[in-house]
C-alpha cells in the first residue's frame, strides 16, 4: 500500500472526549473512527490488525477441534424465555426492538441459548458428542459506561466457542485444552509474558471459572499474581479459604491491575436441561449434555495490545498482528533518483510478498518518522541520498532497544524475512 493512497490520515490529537490511551492512539494513527460513545468503526489499517487477530484465534480454535459457524444477531425471545434470561432483570444490557408486524426481537448479547437449541436438533446419541462449535459474531450490549475505547463497547465482535460433552470428565479434558490454546493465542499476539490464567468466581455454574488477565495499569480489574506459578486470583475470590484450596499464600501474591482478555467457564447442564439438549447413552437413558463457554473479543484484545505495549511515541505492534511487516520510508529531498529507487524497492518487496506500507508522501523527514512511530509497524526501512550512496538502505526496529543498521540491497530480503 502506498501511503499517499491510504484511506485516512494520522492526527496530531485525538477527539477531546476520549480518555482511554487505546482509543487516542488508534484514532490518531488512523486505525479506527469513533461513531458515538462505545461504538467504533475499523478503518483499513485497523481492519488489517483486527483480521490478523481473528485469524490467530481461528487457527488455535481449529487446532483443538473447533468448528466455525455464524449465528444470527437477531434473537427470538422464545429460547431466552425457556432459560429465564429474556427479562431485563436477568440480563440488564439487552438491546430490544419491536417488529413492525408486532412482536419483539433482541440483539444478541451472547449465544448460549440459540446455539444449544440448534445443537439439540442434531444430537440424539452419545455417538454425536462431543462437539466444539465457535463463531466470530457481533454482540450488542447496552453498557451504562463506555469510556475505555475499544476495551468496552456497545457493539463488538466476540469469538465465543461452546463445548458440548457427554460428561464432566470429557468436558474437563477439553476445558484444559482450550486454556492452553488461549495461552498460545496470547503468546502469538505479543502479550503472553504479561497475561495470567486467573481464578475467578464461577457464579451459579461452578465453584471457579478462569479469566485470562493481562497486567496493565489501564485495567479495570485487580488481581493477585503468583509470578512463579504464572497464575493469579481475581479480587472477587481473594479469600483465605480460596487461597488454601488453590495452594497459594498471600505473601506469595502481588497485587496488580489487569485487563481481562479472555475467559473460559463451565456451564454445567443448565442450558442443555432448559432447552432439551439430551442424548441417549449406551443403555438408552437420556442424559443432558455438559456445556462450557469460551470467549475472546478480538477488538478488546487489539485495544489491550495498544494499552500494554505502546510507548510515548505511539503504538508498538507485535509482528504477527501488525498491519504491515515493513514501513518503507523514502526521504527524497526532491531527488528523483531516490524516488525512482524507492519505487523500485517497493515493487521488489511486493513481488516477494513482503507486506509493506510505502510512505511516498511529499513530506519532511521528521513528519514521516513521527507518523511511522505513531502507526507502530515493527520494522522501518529508510532510503535516502545517503543510503543510496552507500549502496543499500537503513533498517530500524520500531522498539526494543535495537539500533538501526545498514543493509545492502542484496541482503535486504533475507534480513526482513529471517
Amino acid at each position: 500500500m502506498r501511503q499517499s493512497h491510504l484511506f485516512t490520515k494520522t492526527r496530531k490529537s485525538p477527539p477531546k472526549d476520549e480518555v482511554a490511551k487505546n482509543a487516542e492512539l488508534l484514532i490518531r494513527g488512523g486505525y479506527i473512527h469513533k461513531e458515538m460513545a462505545g461504538v467504533y468503526s475499523y478503518l483499513p489499517l485497523g481492519l488489517r490488525v483486527f483480521n490478523k487477530i481473528i485469524q490467530i484465534i481461528r487457527e488455535e480454535m481449529n487446532a483443538i477441534g473447533g468448528q466455525e459457524i455464524a449465528l444470527s444477531a437477531l434473537q427470538s425471545p422464545t429460547v431466552w424465555k425457556e432459560s429465564g434470561r429474556w427479562s431485563d432483570e436477568a440480563i440488564d444490557v439487552w438491546f430490544k426492538t419491536e417488529l413492525k408486524g408486532g412482536g419483539e426481537l433482541g440483539l444478541a448479547t451472547t449465544h448460549e441459548e440459540p446455539l444449544t437449541a440448534l445443537i439439540a436438533e442434531y444430537v440424539q446419541s452419545y455417538k454425536d458428542l462431543p462437539k466444539y462449535v465457535y463463531q466470530f459474531q457481533t454482540k450488542f450490549r447496552n453498557e451504562l459506561r463506555a469510556k475505555s475505547g475499544i476495551l468496552r463497547t456497545r457493539e463488538f465482535v466476540m469469538k465465543d466457542l461452546y463445548s458440548f460433552s457427554k460428561d464432566e470428565r470429557e468436558f474437563r479434558t477439553f476445558y484444559e485444552q482450550c486454556a492452553k490454546a488461549y495461552e498460545k493465542i496470547f503468546a502469538r499476539v505479543g502479550i503472553g509474558g504479561i497475561t495470567y490464567r486467573t481464578f475467578a468466581s464461577g457464579g451459579s455454574f461452578s465453584k471457579y471459572s478462569d479469566e485470562f488477565q493481562c497486567l496493565c495499569d489501564a485495567g479495570e480489574d485487580i488481581v493477585y499474581v503468583h509470578e512463579k506459578k504464572k497464575l493469579a486470583v481475581n479480587r472477587e475470590v481473594y479469600k483465605d479459604e480460596v487461597l488454601q484450596d488453590l495452594g497459594m499464600k498471600k505473601d506469595e501474591l502481588v497485587e496488580k491491575k489487569a485487563i481481562e482478555v479472555g475467559n473460559i467457564f463451565p456451564l454445567g447442564t443448565r442450558f442443555s436441561e432448559a432447552l432439551g439438549l439430551k442424548y441417549k447413552d449406551e443403555k438408552g437413558a437420556e442424559i443432558p449434555a455438559v456445556m462450557g463457554s469460551y470467549g475472546i473479543g478480538p477488538g478488546r484484545l487489539m485495544g489491550t495490545i495498544v494499552e500494554a505495549l505502546s510507548d510515548d511515541k505511539g503504538i508498538v505492534w507485535p509482528e504477527e498482528v501488525a498491519p504491515f511487516a515493513v514501513h518503507l520510508i523514502a526521504i527524497t529531498g526532491g531527488n528523483k533518483d531516490v524516488a525512482a529507487e524507492a519505487d523500485r524497492l517497493y515493487e521488489l518487496l511486493q513481488e516477494n510478498r513482503v507486506e509493506v506500507l510505502f510512505d511516498d508522501r511529499d513530506l519532511r523527514a521528521g513528519e514521516k518518522f513521527a507518523d511511522s512511530e505513531l502507526i507502530g509497524i515493527p520494522k522501518r526501512v529508510i532510503i535516502s541520498e545517503k543510503t543510496m550512496a552507500e549502496g543499500g538502505v537503513e533498517v530500524a526496529p520500531r522498539t526494543g532497544g535495537g539500533k538501526a543498521s545498514f543493509v545492502s540491497e542484496g541482503d535486504l530480503l533475507a534480513h526482513l524475512v529471517k
